[in-house]
């Protein structure tokens, strides 16, 4: 079955959440065989991931690491984040 076919029979949605994220510029284990994240914005620590976030989601450079309001923590590919969310901009 298609994804064609399938979506005729869901209902659809909007998302209109907020929730903070870092566009992934690297991925990377230290000595210790710990992964951490590398956000492509400047100005930002790198980020410890923990080896369930990376067997559940297998995060890649370019995608988005995501960290929802109850603290769930995701990853989107690029083009699914940046066709849902545009960035608020400092206020």
């Amino acid at each position: 079955m298609s994804s064609d076919e399938v979506k005729v029979n869901m209902p659809e949605y909007q998302c209109h959440k907020q929730v903070w994220a870092f566009k992934i510029a690297a991925i990377y284990p230290d000595q210790h065989g710990q992964w951490w994240l590398k956000p492509a914005d400047e100005g930002y620590d790198p980020i410890r991931l923990d080896p369930q976030y990376m067997v559940k989601h297998d995060p890649v450079a370019g995608g988005y690491f995501v960290l929802y309001k109850d603290g769930y923590k995701s990853f989107s590919p690029a083009a699914a984040f940046e066709e849902g969310y545009t960035k608020i901009e400092d206020k």
